[in-house]
């Protein structure tokens, strides 16, 4: 049986072609032809289940067949708040990871000690999407350029945030016990510092806001792996049945 292939249209209900880019995809590398079914993301929360009508040099143009809106695999929001890597390739491999596994947003955070101070986002949504595509997501995580730790602290949340740190003389608790305590209808937004870590007073600006202080184990882990183990396990305190 012929592998069904998946592309991103965010306007697929309303649209009959593929973007550029996918189309060149559909069109040079995997030689789709007029007939061959396809499925379309809109990141949106629907699959269309479609068919290649027009396939010519530029242009693949398609026909809906039928439109599936899954329920979602988790409750609430899941958000990642993170200082990115020094070297980028590591954040790159962070993103792609976490939309395999679900997240709904991925804010990327300016610290005290961060190494990195200007992200390139365009880069960063084609992975984003790639991960969708690939572990065949209905929704498009949001995707938000660098912020200040300060001005972070000043969006509101429909839930709880937590800032996870390594600092002895603030008080933690453990983030999956947390997480499996709140309302998992409730957005949870988990913060990750660079590799120095959150500055004391950030940490302490945070928990005045009101963020919950937490560990996320015994291992002092690097900034990406700190991120990855955050997510899984909001995916864990989430995931519905």
């Amino acid at each position: 049986m012929k592998e069904i292939r998946y592309f991103y249209v965010p306007d697929a209900a309303r649209s009959h072609e593929l973007p550029s880019e996918e189309a060149t995809h559909a069109l040079r590398v995997l030689r789709m032809k007029a007939g061959d079914a396809m499925v379309l993301l809109d990141g949106q929360g629907s699959f269309h289940e479609a068919e290649v009508t027009v396939a010519d040099n530029k242009h693949c143009c398609y026909k809906i067949l039928r439109t599936v809106s899954p329920e979602a695999a988790w409750q609430g929001r899941i958000h990642l708040a993170i200082a990115p890597t020094k070297m980028m390739d590591r954040t790159e491999w962070l993103a792609e990871k976490a939309v395999e596994i679900g997240i709904d947003a991925l804010t990327f955070l300016d610290c005290q000690f961060s190494e990195r101070k200007v992200l390139k986002l365009p880069r960063l949504e084609k992975i984003v999407v790639a991960a969708m595509k690939q572990s065949r997501k209905a929704w498009l995580p949001q995707l938000t350029e660098m912020v200040s730790v300060k001005d972070f602290l000043e969006r509101p949340c429909q839930g709880k945030v937590f800032i996870a740190h390594c600092y002895e003389e603030v008080p933690r608790s453990f983030l999956f016990d947390e997480l499996r305590a709140m309302n998992p209808q409730d957005e949870a937004v988990v913060m990750i510092g660079p590799e120095g870590d959150f500055s004391i007073d950030e940490v302490k600006a945070a928990v005045q806001k009101g963020c919950i202080s937490v560990s996320l184990g015994e291992s002092r882990l690097r900034t990406e792996t700190a991120g990855l183990a955050a997510v899984m396990m909001m995916q864990l305190a989430k995931s519905q049945g």
